[in-house]
């Protein structure tokens, strides 16, 4: 263990000991390398830290060259939220893709290959899996994170990721308690609301965390939402009768509880990240997470200074911060000493694989069977419907088929449209242009008459982009972005030939030549997708 900087007193040592901050750069600031050796016992890593696996290891090396069992933690679920892989996209598909295949031993081994490259590159504490049930179509910030709206399948999947991580050495991180998936708001800019009985939430959103628990995963993260049903004045990651009378009395959970970001406007924009931070640890968190948005020196400092004086205060017990603080140093300690599992070769494929299962696809009727469909064998045109992307899955990962329909077809055009731009054309046309025309908000504050125009004139400009190239239309959550619906009449009305990809959750009726839903839109999907489209499926 790390010899502490002398002067630091117990009590400012624990109240650091239980901050997960962030920073920037790809090496350690020297005001994190001194924090550690204060008591800091975690960090927080995200994409803008990611160069490579080299650098990554190289970087974690630095921090433990500082404190040896620090605690690196990453929020890596695979999928569309990918920090490995930010700036390329995940060679992974994510859990929804998991979900649509069903098998659990695939699943244990996608997320135990996902925890060995993490392991490697000295990262041992995952901030997943999303155990949240997709119950609401709406939702907006679950999604594809989520393996599925059935209770039993999000359950089982749950477990079995749990187990796959855990075994590669790496700490699992079981989010969003109580249970995101019937939200219509992103906790990132508001506070949202689940208005269902108790009945209802023990038998659909608990279930896939007691699996969690009865896996043994060794960290869970709460979920900044007001459930009136548990609690009708505080927040989960807030309240007390959530955190500890419902997941540790009720639950039996005794690993370690971390929020989920502090800067998240569900508490930031109501309570403040210093009041936030001292009331979830008064209602039972250990951990505090920070740093997403605020990565710098004077934060740690805000939140340490804010626990030690409510300590002083008598507003939070002090034994209670010094259990928190025990709780990370435990988890630091069992990942120090995790081992991998026999035999722990890299997985290959596994990723891809997974992918390529995953898939629906579904030809128009009179096509019969996939296989009656006629492969691409000329370079088409795709295009893009792109919708503003949440902020947990973030705008620098590439998403889309396009790059691998550019490396199998060479002279595929690509162009982007989204509500804003939508009558625009520019760069709609750019051989192998795999970026995006700008990202801009959707017209639903418009209303729908708005967004059916958007719609409308974003299907004409593809089609005037396309010429007279096989068309390849891309859209992501078709069923929540009218505007995507409406450009999708323009282009079937007028080009019946055209391939509909659903990178989304698949909820709009499959339509077009061929429809094929890969349930995510991390690479691997793409790949997957742009096999079967130009023939090569498998190869």
């Amino acid at each position: 263990m790390t010899t502490l900087a002398s002067g630091t007193d117990t009590l400012t040592r624990d109240a650091l000991t239980v901050l997960q901050p962030g920073f920037t750069g790809t090496t350690a600031p020297d005001w994190l390398l001194r924090r550690l050796g204060e008591g800091l016992a975690s960090v927080g890593l995200f994409g803008r830290n990611i160069a490579s696996p080299d650098q990554l290891a190289a970087l974690t090396a630095q921090l433990r060259a500082e404190r040896d069992d620090v605690l690196v933690a990453i929020d890596e679920e695979g999928g569309d939220v990918t920090r490995l892989e930010v700036r390329s996209g995940s060679s992974f598909p994510g859990n929804h893709a998991l979900g649509a295949v069903d098998d659990v031993e695939l699943t244990r081994e996608v997320a135990h290959e996902l925890g060995r490259r993490l392991a490697a590159c000295g990262v041992n504490l995952n901030w997943a899996p999303s155990a949240d049930v997709n119950s609401n179509p709406s939702n907006p910030v679950i999604g594809v994170r989520s393996f599925g709206a059935d209770t039993g399948l999000a359950a089982r999947h749950t477990a079995a990721y749990v187990t796959g991580l855990q075994s590669a050495g790496v700490a699992a991180c079981t989010k969003h308690f109580p249970g995101h998936g019937d939200t219509a708001v992103d906790s990132h800019h508001a506070l949202p609301r689940i208005d269902v009985p108790a009945e209802v939430l023990a038998d659909r959103e608990l279930a896939p965390f007691r699996a969690a628990i009865a896996a043994g995963t060794r960290a869970v993260m709460s979920a900044h939402i007001l459930v009136p049903a548990l609690d009708p004045d505080r927040p989960a990651t807030l309240s007390r009768r959530i955190l500890t009378g419902l997941l540790r009395d009720e639950l039996g959970y005794e690993g370690l509880i971390v929020t989920d970001g502090m800067e998240m406007q569900a508490i930031a924009g109501t309570y403040g990240i210093e009041r936030g931070s001292v009331l979830a640890i008064a209602a039972g968190a250990d951990a505090i997470c920070v740093g997403g948005g605020l990565a710098d020196d004077a934060t740690v400092l805000r939140l340490r200074d804010a626990l030690v004086a409510a300590v002083r205060a008598g507003e939070l017990p002090e034994e209670r911060l010094a259990d928190a603080a025990e709780r990370v140093r435990a988890l630091a300690g069992w990942a120090g000493s995790a081992r991998r599992s026999p035999g722990d070769a890299p997985g290959g494929e596994i990723g891809l694989e997974a992918a390529r299962r995953a898939l629906t696809v579904t030809p128009a009727p009179g096509l019969g069977s996939p296989g009656a469909f006629t492969p691409v064998t000329e370079p088409p045109y795709v295009a893009a419907l792109t919708p503003v992307a949440n902020i947990a899955v973030g705008d620098e990962t590439p998403w889309g088929i396009a790059a691998e329909l550019i490396h199998l077809l060479p002279g595929t055009v690509t162009g982007s449209f989204s509500a804003g731009n939508a009558g625009n054309a520019e760069n709609a046309g750019n051989t192998g242009n795999t970026g995006r025309t700008g990202e801009v908000g959707n017209a639903g504050a418009a209303g729908t008459a708005r967004e059916s125009e958007a719609g409308e004139s974003a299907g004409r400009a593809a089609l005037q982009a396309a010429g007279a190239r096989r068309i390849v239309a891309v859209v992501r959550d078709e069923h929540r972005h009218p505007w995507m619906a409406s450009a999708l009449d323009i282009l079937l009305a007028a080009r019946p030939d055209t391939i509909v990809v659903e990178m989304g959750v698949p909820q709009a009726a499959p339509r077009g030549a061929l429809h094929i839903a890969t349930h995510g839109a991390a690479r691997v999907c793409g790949r997957a997708a742009a096999e079967v489209i130009a023939g090569v499926a498998g190869r």
